[in-house]
């Protein structure tokens, strides 16, 4: 596939996430996806990935993942993104919901093969997530 072809499958991923559309998922991710980027003690699979989306968008009922820039070369796809969000759901990590809006960036890494995103690698801003959420005190914030 070309690379145009696979920053397209990126950004129809992006569309089904942000729609909350998890049974469209299989169109975009291979049966054997694995997501590299989990908690601790998290089995890689594409099932435990719907279990991590669905536990965000319980605490965050407003998440919206904004593609910045996206870049391919080969198989993989480069995505710079921007996630926008408040906490007025569920509990996150054992922190209550702060009614705060949080704003972070990060960086995935995607393999495509066959039209479908076969791995996932993330990069994101966890220390800024937390302290907007004010888990953890930043003098200033």
């Amino acid at each position: 596939m070309s690379t145009e072809s696979n920053k397209a499958i990126i950004r129809r991923y992006r569309e089904i996430c942000n729609a909350d559309q998890l049974d469209k998922l299989s169109d975009v991710l291979a049966e054997n996806f694995v997501p590299h980027s989990l908690l601790p003690g998290m089995t890689p699979s594409l099932e435990t990935y719907k279990q991590i989306h669905q536990m965000a968008k319980a605490a965050f009922p407003d998440l919206l993942v904004t593609t910045e820039e996206i870049l391919a070369e080969g198989d993989k796809v480069v995505e710079r993104w921007t996630q926008t969000m408040t906490h007025t759901g569920a509990p996150f990590m054992n922190i209550p919901p702060s009614n705060k809006p949080i704003t972070f960036t990060g960086i995935s890494i995607y393999r495509v093969a066959n039209g479908k995103i076969v791995e996932h690698w993330a990069n994101m801003d966890m220390f800024g997530m937390m302290a907007q959420m004010g888990a953890i005190p930043v003098s200033g914030m």
